[in-house]
This record gives C-alpha cells, structure tokens and sequence, in this order.
C-alpha cells in the first residue's frame, strides 16, 4: 500500500511544481517502503533522508525564484515554512545518523507536512501564480 498516494488533490496547475511535488510524493514514499522493509538497512534510509533534503531545498528554490520574478506579496511567510522544512529535516538526519530512532516521528512530520504545505501553503499562491504566469504568456 502506498504511503501518501498521488491523487488529483495535490495537483496544483503548474506543471514545474507538480513533478516536483510528486517526485518528493515518490521520495518520501521510498522512505516509507525502505523504513517498513524489514531490514530496515540504516544507509538505504539515510541516503533517501539525505536525497528528500537535497530535493526539497531544489524543490524550494524554483518557488522562491518564481516569487521574486513575480512579487509574490505573501514570500516571507512561505519562505519561513520551508525554513522550517528544512530545519528540522537536518536535525532528524543529525539524530538519525546519530543512531538515534526518528524513524516514525520524520514519517509523520513528513506525511502530514507535505499534505498540508501543498493543499494549504501552495494553494494560497495559486491564484496570484496563475496570473503572473498568464501574463508572462501573452507577454512572450
């Protein structure tokens, strides 16, 4: 059974920002698959913590770019969530490769971050990307 499905919900309408959402859909599913394995191997997990972080701060910088070619009003406080993304995923992958167990507690915070970060957060900057994105368009 898959972890957090790809459905219709968390399509946005940006194409560049749907692949990447689903692609972190996909890599925290990886996690999830390599957590539930029964050997669980340490490394396979970290590799997959580290490639989520690397992938979501890439993810992050498409969305800030796009708010500052476009002025997106609301940035800072969209910024300030992935800052605290990202804060947190280095101290889970800190206290994993600790040996400590974070296993549960990341798939939580990440199942439920992802979920609301994309139907909430992004959906409130929807409306304002459409927009400048249309207007980019017929500017071309």
């Amino acid at each position: 059974m898959t972890f957090i499905p790809w459905t219709a919900a968390l399509k946005l309408g940006v194409p560049i920002i749907d692949e990447q959402h689903r692609v972190l859909v996909d890599l925290i599913n990886a996690l999830h698959a390599a957590i539930s394995d029964a050997a669980g191997a340490r490394d396979a997990i970290a590799d997959i913590l580290e490639g989520l972080l690397d992938y979501t701060h890439n993810h992050f910088i498409v969305e800030e770019v796009l708010f500052q070619k476009h002025g997106y009003p609301d940035a800072d406080k969209h910024l300030s969530e992935h800052s605290g993304f990202t804060g947190k995923m280095m101290n889970w992958l800190t206290r994993f490769e600790d040996g400590e167990d974070v296993n549960l507690e990341v798939l939580d915070f990440l199942k439920d971050w992802l979920v609301h970060h994309i139907c909430e957060e992004d959906r409130a900057y929807l409306p304002f990307m459409r927009a400048a994105l249309a207007k980019e368009a017929m500017a071309a």
